[in-house]
């Protein structure tokens, strides 16, 4: 049997064939089909759809969820592929539409805006603008894409001087669930605008996205590492650092307690920037008399450099789940005794300890609320926050599914360990859960707040009545259950 007649006759398929889309179709005999699937960044979002489809142009995007809609075909949209959260951006037995393809980026000098597709990454973004001496507010990592970042909010090198990533776009291009193709502006469908800043994929398929961009050639920054012994001393340094951000809103600090395979060990990293290229800056005075095993900050570097020492292993199991704490020396001290106790419980099932944990701590100090309130408003629900936050991840990353399904008790135990004892401290756990680090047994849009979420049913009520993306695209983190297609 052809390719074609095997299009043809997977059932999954056959609306997209009769609307003219077979050029772009893949399915498991076919080669296209095994490079997307390994294309993506985690084993974990690795799963087997009955067929791919691949638009070169958003007019075939409209047309496919035409054709899947009108068929009440299930199917998973991907963007850049880097989320490791199971079914996010793939969907086992239906229809994935990858949108590697919509990978065009222009940057206009008259307007200092940049316009790029859904299929690009962060470093290609990056690359682009360092021609024209310009910085954007985008992901920290260079292979991340751009889509399930900025629609997740996007904590970025930048936060406390533009806001969130999702605060720095100007326009969207969506496909609608009727296959209608609009234009989003503050101006023109401002519902739809603020919804999409950290409302996810409950709306439509985001074929573009124009951002703001500023100044700038290089960054100061790199990556450190410091021996566990002084694990304490880090901890003091990012919860000074944290609420010293309004002083100097241009540096950034991540500090991970982690489980490094190539030493044996856990280690203590810093990933360090300040944006402007200024080195030395006050703000990491106390990091700075930390004893280093490595420290790449020597020398100023590009958002393409920077990208990539901080980018994380690929093709392995991954479990993470995140929680928004106090900035608390305690809490936080407890968070890395639970993450020891984490490593030794994955070093028993897997003796030669070739894994990755991450125990990482991010300011999430109240100026990044007020940057989003001056740059037009979100719906992440930060902008009430009363007192200065930490933004805390738990992962483990493993080489075989059967180590990450051990993993992944070990590690969600290990939160409800940290939450409990955040509950004998006064305002110790907060409320707000960071997206595009939850877990898919977290709800991180009903921690945006209650008006938050009435105003997200609201919107998609109005874009998409029928709950199209509630139902039929099921993957991510939805509103509410679809009338419709349920």
């Amino acid at each position: 049997m052809d390719n074609s007649s095997a299009h043809k006759q997977t059932p999954q398929a056959a609306c997209l064939v009769k609307a003219g889309l077979e050029a772009y179709l893949s399915i498991p005999q076919d080669p296209t089909y095994e490079a997307s699937i390994n294309s993506y960044f985690s084993n974990t979002a690795k799963l087997r759809p009955a067929c791919i489809l691949s638009p070169k142009t958003v007019e075939h995007v409209s047309t496919a969820i035409r054709a899947l809609v009108s068929a009440k075909e299930k199917f998973a949209v991907r963007s850049g592929g880097h989320a490791p959260l199971e079914k996010s951006n793939n969907i086992h037995g239906g229809v994935t539409i990858d949108l590697s393809s919509l990978n065009s980026i222009r940057y206009d000098a008259d307007s200092e805006l940049i316009t790029f597709g859904p299929g690009v990454r962060w470093n290609q973004v990056y690359r682009e603008l360092a021609k024209h001496s310009r910085f954007v507010a985008g992901g920290r990592e260079g292979e991340t894409g751009v889509g399930g970042f900025l629609l997740g909010g996007g904590n970025t090198w930048f936060t406390a001087r533009q806001g969130f990533g999702c605060d720095n776009v100007v326009s969207y291009r969506v496909v609608l669930a009727n296959g209608v193709i609009i234009t989003v502006t503050r101006d023109m469908h401002a519902d739809l605008f603020r919804a999409l800043k950290g409302g996810s994929n409950n709306f439509g398929v985001v074929v573009s996205f124009t951002m703001r961009t500023m100044p700038g050639n290089e960054i100061w920054g790199g990556v450190t590492m410091t021996p566990k012994q002084h694990i304490s001393h880090a901890i003091r340094a990012v919860t000074d650092f944290t609420t010293n951000v309004p002083n100097y809103p241009d540096s950034s600090l991540i500090v991970g307690i982690n489980y490094a395979p190539q030493v044996k060990d856990i280690v203590v990293i810093g990933a360090l920037v300040e944006t402007r290229g200024a080195k030395d800056s006050p703000a990491f005075a106390e990091w700075s008399k930390l004893p280093k095993m490595m420290d790449t900050t020597a020398a100023a570097k590009s958002m393409i450099d920077m990208g990539l020492e901080t980018a994380l292993p690929s093709n392995m199991f991954t479990t993470w789940f995140t929680l928004t704490l106090k900035n608390d020396v305690r809490i936080l001290s407890k968070a890395a005794e639970v993450h020891n106790t984490l490593v030794d419980e994955l070093k028993s099932y897997v003796p030669e300890g070739d894994f990755v944990t991450q125990c990482l701590f991010q300011p999430l100090p109240t100026i990044f609320g007020r940057r989003s309130i001056a740059t037009g408003g979100n719906v992440l629900g930060l902008e009430g926050a009363g007192s200065d936050g930490i933004i805390f991840q738990l992962n483990a990353m493993m080489k075989t599914s059967e180590q990450s399904r051990f993993a992944y008790e070990k590690v969600k135990a290990s939160v409800e360990v940290i939450k409990d004892f955040a509950g004998t401290i006064e305002g110790a756990l907060q409320d707000w859960v960071y997206l595009n680090y939850a877990d898919g047994s977290q709800d991180p849009i009903g921690s945006y707040g209650a008006s938050n979420v009435r105003f997200l049913k609201t919107v998609a009520e109005m874009y998409d009545p029928d709950g199209v993306f509630q139902t039929l695209c099921p993957g991510g983190f939805k509103l509410q259950s679809g009338r419709k297609y349920d």
